[in-house]
């Protein structure tokens, strides 16, 4: 794997050198972020950490590949300006990931509140109660209905 530097050019604004490159890669299929990151490291001099992959963008039926890097002067102003997804696919928040399901964890520890016996032999005192009472309607309905079949059968014997 050859890593030719195309363009170099520096962005003050955002404190950071925008690279556009191409890469060799007889052989073998489009390499990783990480490798790529760390052969980046290596011919500008920089720290891994502060290299930022953009994308990668590989032809067909050719094995090259073009990409766009940025580079920071520390990983802070990196984690402060680029998307969250990029930082993912370069594994600089992994350690945010972490925190983050943390809290999701916590947050999903509530605190809950058992009744005691009393409460519990209340809700059941109340539960019985109203099936009691839906029975009671049942019969009176079924009581109601059969008079009204009674009645109907008088007029027809009339």
């Amino acid at each position: 794997m050859d890593i030719e530097i195309n363009e170099k050019k520096n962005n003050p604004l955002f404190n950071r050198t925008e690279v556009h490159f191409t890469i060799n890669h007889e052989g073998e299929g489009t390499p990783n972020r990480e490798i790529i990151r760390s052969e980046i490291a290596d011919k500008l001099n920089v720290k891994k950490e502060n290299i930022i992959i953009n994308n990668i963008t590989s032809s067909f039926g050719i094995q090259k590949s073009r990409g766009y890097a940025k580079i920071y002067t520390n990983p802070k102003k990196a984690e402060d300006l680029e998307r969250k997804y990029i930082l993912k696919r370069n594994q600089i928040i992994q350690k945010g990931k972490k925190k983050d399901e943390d809290k999701k964890e916590s947050a999903k520890e509530t605190t809950t509140i058992e009744p005691s016996k009393e409460e519990d032999k209340s809700t059941e005192k109340t539960i019985q109660k109203e099936g009691t009472d839906d029975t009671s309607k049942d019969k009176e309905i079924k009581d109601d209905t059969s008079k009204i079949d009674a009645g109907k059968t008088e007029e027809k014997k009339e």
